[in-house]
């Protein structure tokens, strides 16, 4: 179990929905502030950010290591260096952001990328910190983030389980005493074929954390899933409108369709239960109203029981209608009024 402001997150909690805004602000500090007001109306919990520069994660540099491949469906060609220029959050936003969730009940944090913006959280007072799927491998991030005691949140996409230890086990040996870790495909838009949301148990085994989603498909299918396989914290990328473009746009659900996951995800959380077959509460009723064998017509003592006079109907009370065969021929031992039960006394 792990908490975020006042909220709980674990198995004996309804999920915890973070709704990522990433670069879907399109360069307007307006608009971001729009898609706070939107991620609150829509019932998340949190809102989460990125905080970078271009020159925090790369070099502008046009080599080819320094391009995302020309097949990429959304950034092919592009540099690294301009495509972080286009979809970062000016760090000088990060304040009226957070300022504006937290007025708004949404608890506001970020994943840092370097350790100035570590820094930079810090002194907004956020709750928590999350690792990118691609900062995984940076071990001395990882600490540094950890070394703070707040919550930590690890999306695993890409690592391999020797990966995902080691990242474990650092923030651990940090002082990390709450962390999540967030099944992830990283590549985007991912497809659902991808998932491999069979693993969430698996990963929540080899952990011993509290797991989730960090889900980059289309819809929320994957995420609703991904409860149901035991993930308590879901993380989806938010923008006001697919048709609106971006640099994340195409994997980012609209308010609309958040609001539907705050609910869904609660739901199926919900509809889980307990390990048990047979009647619930809810179904006493409908006990009543199964099939059972009844007198259907006035009957005389000596009269045989017949398809005409004894038959199989609703509500329950009677012998149960695979009695029939043994019934059929018999005699009534006294006179019995229409609607009653059948039992053995009678015959």
């Amino acid at each position: 179990m792990i908490s975020i402001g006042a909220r709980a997150i674990g198995p004996g909690q309804p999920p915890y929905v973070v709704a990522e805004l990433s670069g879907n602000h399109n360069g307007s500090l307006r608009r971001a502030l729009d898609i706070v007001d939107a991620v609150a109306v829509a019932g998340a919990h949190a809102l989460k950010l990125q905080t970078y520069t271009p020159d925090t994660l790369t070099i502008d540099c046009d080599a080819p290591p320094f391009r995302v491949g020309d097949g990429h469906e959304l950034w092919g060609g592009e540099s690294l260096y301009r495509l972080f220029e286009r979809a970062h959050t000016p760090w000088e936003w990060h304040e009226p952001i957070f300022e504006r969730a937290r007025e708004l009940g949404l608890a506001a944090f970020s994943a840092p990328f370097d350790p100035t913006a570590v820094e930079l959280l810090e002194k907004l007072g956020a709750p928590a910190y999350k690792i990118a799927s691609s900062e995984i491998v940076d071990l001395p991030l990882i600490r540094l983030a950890a070394g703070t005691g707040k919550p930590l949140i690890i999306s695993t996409g890409m690592a391999t389980i020797a990966e995902i230890e080691a990242a474990v086990s650092a923030a651990r040996e940090a002082g990390c005493t709450q962390l999540a870790v967030l099944s992830c495909t990283a590549s985007y838009p991912a497809a659902p074929s991808e998932s491999n949301l069979r693993a969430l148990p698996l990963l929540a085994a080899v952990t011993g954390e509290v797991v989730g989603l960090s889900d980059h498909t289309p819809g929320i299918g994957a995420a609703l899933a991904a409860v149901a396989l035991g993930a308590c914290l879901i993380e989806k990328h938010v923008t006001l409108s697919r048709d609106d473009g971006g640099v994340d746009a195409a994997f980012s659900l609209e308010p609309a369709e958040l609001a539907a996951l705050v609910v869904e995800s609660e739901r199926a959380w919900e509809s889980l239960g307990d390990v048990a077959i047979g009647p619930r509460p809810s179904e006493r009723e409908g006990l009543r109203f199964r099939r059972s064998l009844y007198v259907v017509r006035d009957v005389r003592a000596g009269e045989p029981v017949t398809p005409e006079n004894v038959r199989s109907i609703r509500p329950a009370g009677g012998l149960p209608p695979d009695a029939a065969g043994q019934v059929m021929g018999r005699r009534f031992t006294r006179d019995v009024p229409f609607g009653t039960p059948l039992s053995w006394d009678l015959i």
